[in-house]
């Protein structure tokens, strides 16, 4: 028996133990960087903490950009058209495109708040690197969904603490920040789940082709359109472009149409103090009993109700 048997802790062991002490030190300074509950938008672009001392019996709606969130304390679910992602400590979710996502916090005190932090996802740069990792194209991928969840990666971890850390060193925000988030990208594009974030950049995959669509749908929300156009703008037939749009985004076309509609209508109402009347003709609704419908059914209360309810939480 080899006398040092006793004292060899397994490789396993050891890597649960330097992911348990990353995602405590990112939780303490994700603590730190946001003092108070709700969502702080860091000076790196694209970097959001978000914090909560409750759980929430409603959901918060709101739009999330291709982006990559870790949960580092605490539980929440996302739920995105007919999916219901639940994520726990030490756990990622990838986001390839553009989706309404519904948010509600599942475990969190006062005296251990939810802590999460998300970045988003540069799908350019995303497509320069992706065809560095993957010169010959994309292997065969399983169904596309609106998003992946996986355990929380100590590289990947390690990472995002130096880029929290960077926030202190005014110099390194201009030129150590873009190094370690293109360093982030390259550690997701070679895990699990990178040939899905791969796929946001190579132009004849499902995923840019949905992304396409979605960004003429978030231009041009007000205007009427017909799927058959979104299928001829993404050079894709009807049929194949519908299961597509679902696969990538829960949801239908129409649907996501109708939350950009929606969400355009609150933003007026709530900071351009519109009429209901008024912000649903601007955001292209034709009948403000139709509106009205789809907004309590969307936001689970009636556009006057909902205004006041967030007016009187800011």
């Amino acid at each position: 028996m080899n006398i040092y048997s006793k004292y060899y802790i397994p490789e396993t062991d050891n890597t649960e133990r330097l992911l348990e002490s990353k995602m405590n030190k990112l939780a303490r300074l994700l603590y730190t960087y946001a003092p108070y509950d709700g969502i702080l938008n860091l000076p790196i672009s694209g970097l959001t903490i978000i914090r909560y001392s409750g759980t929430d019996m409603d959901c918060s709606k709101t739009f999330y950009l291709p982006s990559l969130a870790i949960v580092a304390q605490g539980a929440k679910s996302i739920i995105i058209g007919q999916e219901t992602y639940q994520l726990g400590k030490s756990q990622m979710i990838m986001q390839p495109v553009t989706l309404p996502v519904s948010l509600r916090t599942m475990e969190a005190s006062k005296s251990e708040p939810l802590l999460a932090i998300r970045m988003d996802l540069n799908p350019k740069r995303i497509a320069e690197m992706a065809l560095k990792i993957y010169p010959y194209g994309l292997h065969q991928r399983k169904q596309w969904q609106a998003g992946y969840v996986m355990n929380a990666d100590v590289s990947v971890i390690d990472a995002v603490i130096r880029l929290l850390e960077c926030l202190q060193k005014p110099k390194d925000m201009k030129f150590i920040v873009p190094l370690i988030m293109d360093e982030i990208i390259i550690r997701i594009l070679h895990s699990s789940v990178g040939v899905y974030v791969a796929a946001m950049g190579f132009a004849d995959s499902g995923v840019h082709q949905v992304a396409d669509a979605i960004a003429w749908l978030r231009d041009n929300f007000s205007q009427p359109v017909k799927v058959s156009d979104l299928a001829k703008l993404t050079h894709m037939s009807v049929s194949s472009f519908r299961d597509h749009f679902k696969a990538v985004t829960s949801m239908t076309p129409m649907q996501y149409q109708k939350a950009l509609r929606l969400q355009e209508a609150r933003q007026l109402m709530l900071y351009q103090h519109m009429d209901a009347a008024t912000a649903c003709r601007m955001a292209g609704y034709v009948s403000n009993s139709q509106f009205s419908r789809d907004y309590s059914s969307f936001y689970g209360v009636s556009p006057r109700k909902d205004i006041a309810r967030l007016r009187q939480q800011s």
